[in-house]
């Protein structure tokens, strides 16, 4: 895309940062809008950092009132956003904004796990196949018409830290290929109930989903480990030391493995863990310096 052809982008976390990083190199980024540093927060923003060093201006906003307040000052002459893991509701009239509306990326294959966090639940599901797609932004929580999305073949033993940045990436080659085209008016939006997939819904997490049960079943729960990076974490108690458990897999009986923990069903070899100590063991290791004998 040439970049005389300027767009705003929304983004507040971690996903919006390397995003905006990767954008950068194809888009002209006409201003940066994200949330403001919260006072309490120490070190580095890293959508502000980014920004700052590309030398891009940069607008807050706290919540939708102040968005929709900010907007009202037209800081931005640009008929096209783009918004990425923004965290914030925005109005009817900040898509209005801009005439061409704003495209939001969001990491799943839509309507499949609309919601707070599509990249956990997608490992949690167990599913083999997720992706990006592409939609312009409605009122209505990830229901806006799509404009392209892309597939991408997960791996078995994937966790929620690396296929983020492998759907980064696809969120970039996606938008390099679809925005030149929407601009030119060669796409024409699909509604999503025209897709014939089925709606899903994930949801934002809590500290409590980390807690191990030992009663679910094995597989689930080695996808609950993989899942649960960075946060909240697999937390668990073993010979009544608190761990937090961090490579799993499923075993074929209680002798397949050292460290390994009946479910129901099933049995869970822990292959690593951090100890009480927090250093990172192995569950053999684990094994030696904290089983009671």
């Amino acid at each position: 895309m040439s970049k005389s052809k300027k767009v705003v982008f929304f983004g507040s976390g971690p996903v919006a940062a390397a995003s905006l990083a990767l954008l950068a190199s194809n888009f002209a980024i006409e201003a940066v809008i994200t949330k403001p540093k919260p006072s309490h927060h120490r070190g580095e923003v890293p959508v502000l950092e980014v920004a700052k060093r590309l030398g891009l201006p940069v607008f807050a906003a706290a919540n939708k009132q102040e968005l929709d307040e900010l907007l009202a000052k037209k800081p931005a002459k640009s008929e096209l956003a783009i918004l990425i893991d923004f965290g914030i509701i925005v109005s009817r009239k900040i898509i209005d904004y801009f005439q061409l509306g704003i495209i939001n990326s969001h990491f799943s294959i839509l309507p499949e796990w609309r919601g707070a966090d599509p990249i956990t639940f997608a490992v949690l599901s167990g599913q083999t196949t997720t992706g990006v797609s592409l939609m312009l932004l409605v009122e209505a929580i990830d229901e806006g018409p799509l404009l392209a999305y892309g597939e991408y073949e997960m791996p078995a033993d994937t966790t929620t830290p690396l296929l983020t940045q492998e759907l980064i990436k696809l969120s970039q080659a996606l938008l390099v290929e679809t925005v030149p085209k929407y601009i030119a008016g060669e796409l024409q939006p699909v509604a999503q109930s025209k897709t014939g997939r089925e709606v899903s819904y994930s949801r934002k997490l809590v500290k409590a989903d980390g807690m191990v049960d030992f009663g679910k079943p094995a597989r689930q729960i080695e996808r609950e480990v993989r899942a649960y990076q960075p946060w909240p974490k697999s937390q668990a108690k073993i010979f009544d030391h608190d761990v937090i458990i961090t490579r799993a897999r499923v075993a074929i009986d209680k002798g397949d493995g050292d460290l390994v923990i009946s479910c129901q069903p099933g049995w869970l070899e822990v292959q690593e863990l951090t100890a009480p100590s927090g250093r990172t063991m192995s569950g053999a290791d684990f094994l030696r310096g904290y089983r009671r004998t």
